[in-house]
C-alpha cells in the first residue's frame, strides 16, 4: 500500500511538473510574441524562424560561414557527448537520471534494429544509433523558445536520408551483388505485371530519400509555424491572449510528442531499407 501511494504522489507530481512547464513555456512564447514588431497590425511572419543568418555580421553566407544553424547544431552534438558520456562514465549499478536515459535510449534502438532489420544488421546499430540520438537532440533543442531547429531545414534532412540511400544501397550491392536487383522483381506477381511493377519499384526506391527527408522536416516546420501563428495572436490581444496561450500549451504538447515520434519513423524507416538491402529476396 505505501508503494502504490509513492507511485501515485509521485505520478501526480510528474503531472504537475509537466502542466507548470507548459505554462511557462507559453508565457515565454507569449512574452516574445509581445516583443515582436507585428508593423502596426496582425502581420505575423511564422517562417522568419527558419532563416538562416550568420553568428557574426549581416554579410551573406557562405559555406564557411558560422550561423545559427551550426550553432545549434553543434549544441545537440555537445548534448549527445554530455549524455553519452559524461552521464555514464560513472556506470553506477544504480543509475542516475542520465545513465538511465542513456541506457534507455541505447536499449530501446538496437531493439529497433534487431527487430526489424535482424541480427546481421547490428554491425549498423551504431550509424543507426547516431542518427537517432541527433534527430531527437536537434528536434527537443529546437523546442526552446527562441532556439532554431535544424532538422526543420530539407538541407539537413536531405543530407541524412541520402547519406541513409547511398549507405543502404552500396551495402546491397556488396552483400548480394546483382542479386540485389531481384528487390525490384516482384516474383509472386503474374508474369506479365512483373515489368511493370518493376518499373513502380525502381521510382519508389530512388523516391525514398525524398520522402524520407520531407517527412522530418515538413512536421517540425509545420508545427513550430503553427506555434508562431498563435504566440503572434497572443501578443496582439494581449490580456485578453488567454486562448492562443492555451492553445500555445495544447500545440507545444504535441510538439513534444511529435518531436520525438519523427526522430522514431526516421529511424525505423532507415532499419526498414537496411533490412531490404540485407534481404533483397524476403
Amino acid at each position: 500500500m505505501a508503494t502504490e501511494s509513492t507511485n501515485t504522489t509521485g505520478k501526480s507530481g510528474m503531472g504537475r511538473m509537466i502542466f507548470f512547464a507548459l505554462i511557462a513555456i507559453a508565457l515565454v512564447l507569449f512574452a516574445l510574441g509581445v516583443a515582436d514588431d507585428y508593423e502596426g497590425g496582425l502581420a505575423i511572419h511564422p517562417m522568419d524562424q527558419f532563416i538562416v543568418t550568420p553568428l557574426f555580421g549581416d554579410g551573406p553566407v557562405h559555406w564557411y560561414t558560422p550561423t545559427n544553424v551550426t550553432l545549434w547544431m553543434a549544441l545537440g552534438v555537445l548534448s549527445i557527448l554530455a549524455l553519452m558520456v559524461l552521464g555514464t562514465r560513472g556506470r553506477a549499478v544504480i543509475p542516475s537520471r542520465s545513465q538511465s536515459i542513456a541506457e534507455l535510449a541505447y536499449g530501446f534502438v538496437r531493439k529497433m534494429v534487431e527487430d526489424v532489420a535482424g541480427k546481421d544488421a547490428l554491425p549498423f546499430f551504431p550509424y543507426i544509433f547516431t542518427l537517432f540520438l541527433f534527430i531527437v537532440s536537434a528536434n527537443f533543442l529546437g523546442l526552446i523558445p527562441g532556439s532554431f531547429t535544424t532538422t526543420s531545414h530539407i538541407a539537413v534532412t536531405a543530407v541524412l536520408a541520402m547519406a541513409v540511400f547511398l549507405t543502404v544501397t552500396i551495402v546491397g550491392f556488396v552483400k548480394n551483388g546483382a542479386g540485389f536487383l531481384s528487390l525490384f522483381w516482384v516474383s509472386s506477381a503474374p508474369l506479365a505485371l512483373r515489368p511493370i511493377l518493376a518499373i513502380i519499384e525502381v521510382i519508389s526506391y530512388f523516391v525514398r530519400p525524398v520522402s524520407h527527408s520531407i517527412r522530418l522536416a515538413g512536421n517540425l516546420m509545420a508545427g513550430h509555424a503553427v506555434l508562431k501563428v498563435f504566440a503572434g495572436f497572443a501578443g496582439v490581444m494581449g490580456v485578453a491572449g488567454i486562448a492562443p496561450i492555451v492553445g500555445i500549451m495544447a500545440i507545444y504538447g504535441l510538439e513534444v510528442l511529435v518531436s520525438f515520434i519523427q526522430a522514431y519513423v526516421f529511424t525505423i524507416l532507415t532499419c526498414v531499407y537496411l533490412k531490404d538491402a540485407l534481404h533483397p529476396h524476403h
